[in-house]
C-alpha cells in the first residue's frame, strides 16, 4: 500500500476530525514515508477501550508503510492532561507510575510491529528527556515560545479556569510538556506528524508552533473523533466501570460481550473505526446486519475482530465459543462445558462447605455482582437476579442448587454472568 493512501483510508472510515492542511500532508506523503507518533499517559496500569482508536491509528500508518512511534508518558503522566476533567488529578508516586509505564509498554507492543523490516515501530518514554531538564532550561527553551494567550484558548483549559476548582500551574503546563515531546521527537527521530484524539488538538498545534519557531521546520497534526455510543453510554464503560485492555481487569469474554451488546446504530461506525477490516468489507457486514439485525451479524463480527486485536485469535475464539454456550440455559450445559467456561467468564471459586447454606445476598456481594447487600436485595426484589438462569429470591443456597454437584451460574439482568465453582 502506498503512503498517501492512508489519508483516503482514514476518510473512508470517518477518522479525520481535525488536521493541518490535508493537501500539504498528502504532498508530504507523496515524497515518502513519514514518522508519526501518539502518546499514552500511564494514569492506570492498563489502557482502556477508549485508547483503541489512537492505538489502531498508529497501526494503520504502519500498515501503509510509515514509521510509528508509541510514546509512554512517564513524565506527562506525573502531571495529567486537564482535558475532559472537571477537577485536578491525583498525582501518582514514582513506584505506581513506573509500574503503570511497564504495563502500558507491554500493551503497546501488542498493537505495533517492532521487528518488521523497513518500518519497525519505536517505543519511547518521555521521562528520558524531560526528567533531566532543569526548570530554568524548560522555561527558556519551551515556555518562552508559547504564549499564555495560546494556552488559554484551549477549551479544556478555559473550562477549568472558569470552574470552581480552577486549574493548577502543574496541569496548566501540560501543553508545554507535550509540545516539547513533539519537538524532541522531531530532533531525534525526524518525527513530522503527531496524531491523537480530538481533545489533543490544542496540544498538537502547540507542538507544531514550537517546532516552527525553534527549528524552522514544518510539522503536521491530525486527530480522530472521540468515540461515543449512540445510546449515551460513555464509550468503554460498563456497569462495573471502564473496559480495560488488560485481560486481568477485563477478561476476553467480558470484552467480547461488551461489543456483542452495542446498539445496532453503532455497528457500521465501530466496524470501520475499531477494526482493521478493509472499509468495503466493514460496510458490507453492516449492510448484511441491517437486513436481519436480530441475527446480530454485525455485533458478532465486531466483537470477534476487536477481541482478536486486543487478546489474540485464540482468546477471541474461546470468548466466541463461551458466548455461544448461552443460547442454552445453564442447567442444560454439560459438566465439561461449564468447566470450559471457568475463567472465560468471570469466575469465583468458593469452598463447598461455605456454599451450602450461604445467603445469595452475601454471595452476590462476594463475587462482585452487587456493590453491597442493599444493592443485592434491591436487585433481587426487582427480579433482576437469576440462579442457573431461573429468577431467584433472597434465600440460602443448598447443595441441590449446584449444577453437576459443582457449579452455580449467577446472572444479573440479561447479560452479566458470574460462574461459581465449588472447591
Amino acid at each position: 500500500m502506498s503512503g498517501p493512501e492512508i489519508i483516503n483510508d482514514l476518510e473512508a472510515r470517518g477518522l479525520i476530525h481535525d488536521s493541518t492542511d490535508l493537501d500539504e500532508l498528502r504532498a508530504r506523503l507523496e515524497r515518502g514515508p513519514i514518522t508519526v507518533y501518539s502518546g499514552f499517559d500511564p494514569t492506570a496500569d492498563s489502557l482502556h477501550i477508549g485508547n483503541l482508536v489512537p492505538l489502531l491509528l498508529l497501526r494503520r500508518f504502519q500498515l501503509f508503510g510509515h514509521h510509528p512511534i508509541a510514546l509512554a508518558g512517564g513524565a506527562t503522566g506525573m502531571i495529567g492532561d486537564p482535558g475532559g476533567r472537571s477537577e485536578e488529578r491525583n498525582l501518582l508516586d514514582d513506584e505506581t507510575l513506573s509500574r503503570n509505564v511497564t504495563a502500558i509498554k507491554a500493551q503497546l507492543r501488542r498493537f505495533l510491529d517492532f521487528e518488521c523490516v523497513g518500518n519497525p515501530a519505536h517505543l519511547v518514554d518521555n521521562r528520558d528527556w524531560i526528567a533531566p531538564m532543569s526548570a530554568i532550561e524548560f522555561l527558556r527553551d519551551v515556555g518562552k515560545h508559547i504564549t499564555v494567550n495560546q494556552m488559554m484558548a484551549k477549551e479544556s483549559v478555559k473550562a477549568r479556569v472558569n470552574s470552581d476548582s480552577g486549574i493548577s500551574f502543574t496541569e496548566f503546563s501540560y501543553m508545554l510538556l507535550q509540545a516539547f515531546d513533539f519537538r524532541w521527537l522531531m530532533e531525534h527521530f525526524e518525527c513530522e506528524l503527531q496524531v491523537g484524539g480530538s481533545d489533543q488538538w490544542g496540544n498538537i498545534t502547540a507542538g507544531i508552533d514550537l517546532i516552527r519557531k525553534t527549528l524552522g521546520r514544518e510539522a503536521y497534526g491530525l486527530t480522530v473523533p472521540l468515540i461515543t455510543r449512540s445510546d449515551g453510554v460513555k464509550f468503554g464503560k460498563s456497569t462495573g466501570g471502564a473496559v480495560w485492555l488488560d485481560a486481568e481487569r477485563t477478561s476476553p469474554y467480558e470484552l467480547y460481550q461488551w461489543f456483542i451488546n452495542i446498539p445496532d446504530a453503532d455497528v457500521e461506525r465501530f466496524l470501520l473505526q475499531l477494526t482493521l477490516l478493509p472499509p468495503e468489507e466493514a460496510v458490507a457486514i453492516a449492510a448484511a446486519h441491517r437486513e436481519a439485525p436480530e441475527r446480530r451479524v454485525g455485533q458478532r463480527a465486531l466483537a470477534r475482530e476487536v477481541t482478536a486485536l486486543v487478546h489474540g485469535d485464540a482468546a477471541a475464539s474461546e470468548a466466541e465459543a463461551a458466548s455461544r454456550e448461552f443460547t442454552r440455559s445453564a442447567s442444560e450445559l454439560r459438566p465439561e462445558e461449564l468447566a470450559a467456561l471457568a475463567g472465560e467468564i468471570p469466575t469465583t471459586e468458593v469452598a463447598a462447605d461455605r456454599l451450602d447454606g450461604i445467603d445469595i445476598v452475601d454471595l452476590l456481594v462476594d463475587c462482585g455482582l452487587a456493590k453491597s447487600k442493599g444493592d443485592a436485595r434491591r436487585t433481587i426484589e426487582q427480579g433482576g437476579i437469576y440462579l442457573n438462569d431461573v429468577p431467584v429470591g433472597s434465600r440460602a443456597l443448598a447443595a441441590s442448587d449446584l449444577l453437576h454437584g459443582r457449579y452455580l451460574m449467577l446472572r444479573r439482568g440479561k447479560k452479566t454472568r458470574h460462574l461459581i465453582v465449588a472447591t
